[in-house]
This record gives C-alpha cells, structure tokens and sequence, in this order.
C-alpha cells in the first residue's frame, strides 16, 4: 500500500541519517572538521548519483535487446539485420524491411566491411548485429561506470607538458591535436575487460581513436561519451511510457466508439 511504501522511505531516510552520523563522528579529528566530512560525503553521494543516472539508460536498453531480440533468430519483418543492397520496396519481401546500409546501395558479401563505388558497405546477419549492439552497450555501461576516473586521466592529458598539441584541420574544423596517454591506458583495459566478458567473438572495432582526426583530444572524447545518458535517458523515457500511452488510447477510442453507437445510454 501506498502508506506502508511511505513508512520504508521514512525508515530509509532514517537509517541513512544515522549511518552519516556516525561516519562523521568517527572521522571528525582536530585537522578534519565535521563540516569538512560531511563535504566529502555529500561529495559521494553525489558521485554515485551521477554514474546511476548515467549507467541506467545503457542497462535500460540493454534490458530491452535481450527481452525484445532473439541472438540467433530475427523476428519477422524486425531484423537487426544491416544489409549492404538498397532496401527492398517490395512488401512481401519480409526477409528485413528495415535493413539498411549507410554508404551504398550496391551489394557487398555478410559480416564485411567492403569497398564499392559509392563507398564502403557494413553488412550484418541478424546474430552479428545483435552482438554488435550488445557489445557495444556493455563497453558504453563500463565507460559511465568509470567516467570521474577518466575526467581525471583527461585533465592530466590535456594539462601534459610532455604530450604537446598541434592545431590542424580534421575535416571538423581547426581541432587541438593532442595524444592521450593516460585516457587510452584506462580505455584498453576497459575495452579489454568487456571482451574478456563478451564470451563471443568482439564484432565492433577494437581501435580506441584517441589524438587524431576522429577524436583530436581527451575533451572531445569526454563529450562523446557524456552525450550517451543524454539521447538514451529521453528514448527510455518514451519506451517506458508506451504501454500507458496504449492503453489511454485505447481506452479513448472505446468510448469515443461507445458513443458513436449510441451505446451506454438509455432505451431504444
């Protein structure tokens, strides 16, 4: 009931209260002021506020891969599939209406990147690119659990007298060039332990671009992984709130039909 979920967070609360408490007693010294323990405890919790916020989507969609796709097996007329030809206009061809290629319409062999006129073609079967996906949504998970850890090693990088910048441009416009050493130490092992717990072949890239053209310096490869939370938080939000979006709507249709048939009212 609402009124007994209502006493748990009071009880919650409480506890966590006391528990803070009693850190601030036991480490409150003549050099360390209860103000300055406290400081670091709210320092904490906001810390790992942050990573949940930001890990949660990631497991969010993950949990919607693994409930929603089979790994070796596509739905009908939902693959996963990327296929390296234009997309069929053909509504009967049910094989993959939604399979696409981002660079070229012309055919290319499965589970290759291959070189056309037009330009490379990535071609998935349905298994690669469900392991791609969820490979890749376990690498962007272990990033977000570490990312104070890589603020840290990205200011020491970009703050280097021994590692200086070069200004060219990258195609993106003029970009500090900058090698990132401490960054791509704690990225490889990152990498590496998510292969090690992939238990499948690693699909996905295993180059970690860091000081060049893609990703010129340690800012930039902050931004790039601070914007994950931000377009997975809200599509989650939407996905979450489906069901209730369908039931409303279907609720509201009824009644608009029970209207319409004059249902619901009097006699005849």
């Amino acid at each position: 009931s609402m009124d007994h979920h209502r006493k748990q967070q009071q009880q919650q609360q409480q506890l966590q209260r006391q528990l803070r408490q009693d850190l601030v007693t036991e480490y409150t010294t003549a050099t360390c002021s209860a103000e300055d323990v406290m400081r670091v405890l709210e320092s904490i919790r906001d810390a790992r506020q942050y990573i949940d916020s930001n890990v949660r989507p990631v497991h969010t969609m993950l949990d919607y891969l693994e409930e929603h796709f089979d790994a070796n097996r596509a739905p009908q007329d939902y693959s996963l599939e990327l296929r390296g030809r234009a997309v069929s206009n053909n509504k009967n061809h049910s094989n993959n209406r939604y399979g696409f290629s981002a660079f070229s319409s012309s055919s290319s062999s499965n589970n290759h990147q291959t070189n056309s006129s037009d330009g490379p073609t990535l071609s998935h079967s349905h298994p690669t690119q469900y392991t791609f996906c969820w490979q890749s949504l376990q690498l962007w998970a272990k990033v977000q659990q570490h990312m104070h850890r890589l603020w840290v090693c990205a200011d020491q990088d970009l703050l280097s007298i021994s590692a200086p910048y070069h200004l060219y441009n990258t195609g993106q416009g003029l970009q500090r060039v900058q090698t990132c050493p401490t960054v791509a130490k704690v990225m490889r092992s990152l990498l590496h332990a998510t292969q090690a717990e992939a238990g499948a072949p690693w699909v996905g890239l295993s180059v970690i671009h860091l000081g060049d053209r893609d990703v010129p310096n340690a800012l930039i490869f902050i931004d790039k992984y601070t914007q994950i939370p931000r377009f997975l938080t809200p599509l989650c939000d939407f996905l979450r709130t489906m069901d209730t979006m369908i039931a409303t709507v279907a609720s509201d249709v009824d009644a608009v039909a029970v209207s319409s048939s004059g249902g619901g009212g009097g006699g005849g």
